[in-house]
């Protein structure tokens, strides 16, 4: 994301996808083929991992874009957006199986939550962040957010870690009076 005030140049875009072209063509020629394998039962780290690499079929941008149809050409003739190169949810679940088959389920978790996260807009995330700050937000204020979460956004995981902050704060004394 730009911050404001900054302008993102044609030319620094493309260098960005140039660089991440780069790479995904460079792990592409190190890995395995295409595995088929249905994701019915879960992904598997020894199997499906890179999924970019071998399983490219289910990595998608957040407005449904395939990988291989994000082009350098197509961000130069700005017919993708930054709303076309965010990641998609169903993209971090899949990402969140390959963590459990590989015996980390705290990544998983952390990849759950980041595709609750892509269900609430950017202002907001930044808003809610803020919010979270130590003293800067009332008990109720916390609640109202986790409440927002779990019922505007169906973002469970993240109303839960709010809650928990909340009750680490008021522990320690860090909530706004």
């Amino acid at each position: 994301m730009a911050q404001q005030g900054s302008e993102l140049s044609p030319e620094m875009i493309a260098a960005a996808v140039k660089r991440v072209l780069a790479s995904l063509n460079e792990s592409a020629g190190k890995s395995g083929t295409v595995n088929p394998a249905s994701t019915a039962g879960g992904l598997d780290a020894k199997k499906d991992y890179p999924l970019a690499i071998k399983r490219r079929d289910l990595v998608k941008s957040a407005t449904g874009l395939a990988l291989d149809a994000i082009t350098l050409d197509k961000v130069v003739e700005g017919k993708i957006g930054f709303d076309d190169m965010k990641i998609h949810p169903d993209t971090l679940e899949y990402q969140a199986q390959i963590a459990i088959s590989a015996g980390r389920p705290h990544i998983a978790k952390n990849l759950r939550r980041a595709a609750e996260l892509t269900r609430i807009p950017d202002a907001r995330v930044l808003e809610i962040y803020n919010a979270l700050r130590p003293y800067r937000s009332t008990r109720q204020q916390l609640l109202d957010i986790a409440d927002e979460l779990e019922t505007k956004y169906q973002a469970k995981i993240c109303a839960g870690f709010v809650r928990e902050a909340l009750a680490v704060y008021e522990k320690r004394g860090r909530i706004k009076k």
